[in-house]
């Protein structure tokens, strides 16, 4: 199973919305709660967000490969989840 690193910002009304979709996923599919994700805020951690290609949060890595970046969708965040597995 490969590693999901998720950049966000705390205030972020789309991160917010994004982390809901992502927990109704995961109740939809017991598979998804296996998968490891790294939640960067990226105002506390400038450093790992400057090494990273990106503009828009929410932004979503799979071993290092951008799989989403800015508004969120149901279908979006499912890929990324499906892509780790």
């Amino acid at each position: 199973m490969k590693k999901i690193k998720a950049f966000y910002l705390q205030n972020c009304p789309h991160c917010k919305r994004a982390f809901k979709m992502l927990e109704e996923l995961k109740s939809q599919n017991s598979s998804y709660s296996e998968i490891d994700i790294e939640y960067i805020e990226e105002s506390e951690n400038v450093q790992a967000a400057s090494a990273h290609d990106y503009y828009y949060v929410p932004t979503f890595y799979v071993d290092g490969v951008k799989i989403h970046e800015g508004v969120p969708t149901l279908e979006k965040l499912e890929e990324v989840l499906k892509k780790a597995l």
